[in-house]
């Protein structure tokens, strides 16, 4: 089923001189830049309702040529990988370099580490086998509970094979396997109908997510959920102290933080955190990192977008922030380091800072006492969907599993609550950091500028003080 090249420039009968040699001279008196070709399959099933309701295999390849001008920077892409579509990207970007002379940057350093196998999932199991998976899927779920109304099921898989050229030659090469299963279970009692989901993935193959313990267990979740936010009661509104899960609810830090510490953002101060370098942003014992380097995560990259190794970058360290994610662009406009953070969605994308995985580390508390020390507040451990505006901070978080925590206990499940708060103010009002630190089970994609790319998160239960929820009660 998949194709796998062993080389992109000999799959295009480029030879690697002659590109090479176009390039440099694109890239004449520019301060960086770099000719990136891929070359992506990807599979993608949905079993809804009883039935395959979508079944897709997509094949595309191309490059994108980019010229680096101080803060500007060129761009031209293509589907036809040939010297004749080079030539041509080589003229469409000269203009970003007019009245500028540039040196060339030094490219990034080598690394011999490899963060996952270079096999396609495409092949295995076949496409009868993941029909018939996700027919057992759908009837496991639907046996296990007859309040179960609908089931929806997908599998996504995706092979990826980049190569990165230089104008001094240096050639990168990076192939990555990624793979996603999700299932969503809706049940039903009289009119009221409430729904749960979960899902799982990885840069690996489906081999260690479609054995029968593994989509069980997602399917058992998913199902939980479902049936706690059908006894769920209307959430209250008001000001309260927030618990929040381990793993998953870490997008909450992501979206409301993360975002806010990427380096073109706070180039151009258009971040809360924008010149606070070396300043307390958070309570003491508040430590974030982007970790790109963790084998086999959804987030990890063995080099980024631009062929920069990735790292363990932190980020806030008890409380201080210490360091912003970097491309190579923003990282030289700042005087700082890249951090292998530049990512692009595909060739036809420029590459710019992004997140990886993103985690608070662990504290030393143990999540009973965390729990234990809230008189009245909301334990959220699922979160959907939100938004945050990059300059204030302020963000909106729907919850899709939470409860209500009264004398220290978990009380009953309530639904519609939404999480409304700023980024930069919630991380100085975290009180406990328990010592259960978790990876989320590998379902994340993060949107920025129209492009979107895998990431990972992860965080301890938290406990955050007077935070305001927006309830129907």
């Amino acid at each position: 089923m998949t194709d796998k090249p062993h080389s992109l420039l000999d799959r295009a009968g480029l030879d690697p001189a002659r590109a090479t040699t176009l390039l440099a001279d694109a890239l004449r008196g520019a301060d960086d830049g770099e000719l990136y070709f891929e070359f992506a399959q990807s599979e993608g099933l949905v079993f809804d309702n009883g039935r395959l309701k979508s079944a897709s295999f997509d094949t595309n390849q191309g490059f994108g040529l980019r010229a680096v001008a101080g803060e500007a920077a060129g761009y031209a892409h293509s589907g036809e990988i040939s010297e004749q579509a080079i030539k041509r990207a080589a003229d469409a970007v000269q203009a970003v370099k007019a009245g500028h002379t540039g040196v060339y940057a030094d490219g990034p350093q080598g690394t011999n580490r490899s963060l996952y196998g270079d096999e396609s999932p495409l092949g295995a199991p076949s496409f009868a086998e993941k029909v018939k998976l996700l027919e057992k899927i759908d009837a496991y779920a639907r046996q296990k509970d007859d309040k179960v109304r609908q089931v929806t099921a997908s599998l996504a898989g995706s092979y990826k094979v980049v190569e990165i050229l230089r104008a001094d030659g240096r050639l990168v090469r990076d192939v990555r396997p990624l793979v996603r299963v999700g299932v969503n279970v809706v049940v039903g009692d009289g009119d009221r109908q409430e729904s749960g989901s979960h899902g799982m993935g990885g840069r690996e193959g489906f081999a260690h997510f479609v054995t029968g313990e593994s989509w069980q267990s997602a399917v058992d979740e998913a199902l939980r959920q479902a049936l706690v936010n059908l006894t769920a009661v209307p959430a209250p509104a008001g000001t309260f102290d927030i618990v929040l899960g381990p793993g998953w609810p870490g997008i909450l830090l992501h979206e409301a933080v993360g975002h806010g510490l990427e380096g073109d953002f706070n180039r151009k101060k258009e971040s809360a955190f924008a010149g606070l370098m070396g300043e307390r942003v958070a309570s003491p014992g508040v430590t974030v990192i982007d970790d790109g380097t963790i084998p086999g995560r959804r987030g990890s990259l063995t080099v980024d977008d631009e062929g920069t190794p990735t790292s363990s970058t932190t980020l806030i360290e008890d409380g201080i922030l210490v360091g912003y994610m970097q491309d190579r662009q923003n990282a030289r406009l700042m005087g700082m380091a890249p951090t292998g953070n530049g990512r692009r969605e595909s060739y036809a994308h420029i590459p710019m800072p992004r997140m990886t995985n993103t985690i608070m580390l662990g504290g030393e508390a143990d999540p009973a006492e965390v729990l234990a020390s809230v008189k009245d507040g909301i334990y959220a451990v699922s979160f959907g969907g939100g938004q945050v505006d990059i300059t204030s901070g302020k963000f909106v978080f729907s919850c899709t599993e939470a409860y209500r925590i009264e004398g220290g206990r978990i009380g009953p499940a309530i639904k519609g609550a939404m999480l409304i708060g700023n980024g930069p103010d919630a991380l100085t009002r975290v009180r406990m950091i328990g010592n259960d630190m978790q990876l989320d089970p590998g379902i994340g994609t993060c949107g920025k500028q129209g492009q979107g790319v895998p990431v990972g998160v992860g965080q301890p239960t938290l406990r955050i003080d007077k935070i305001t929820v927006g309830g129907t009660a």
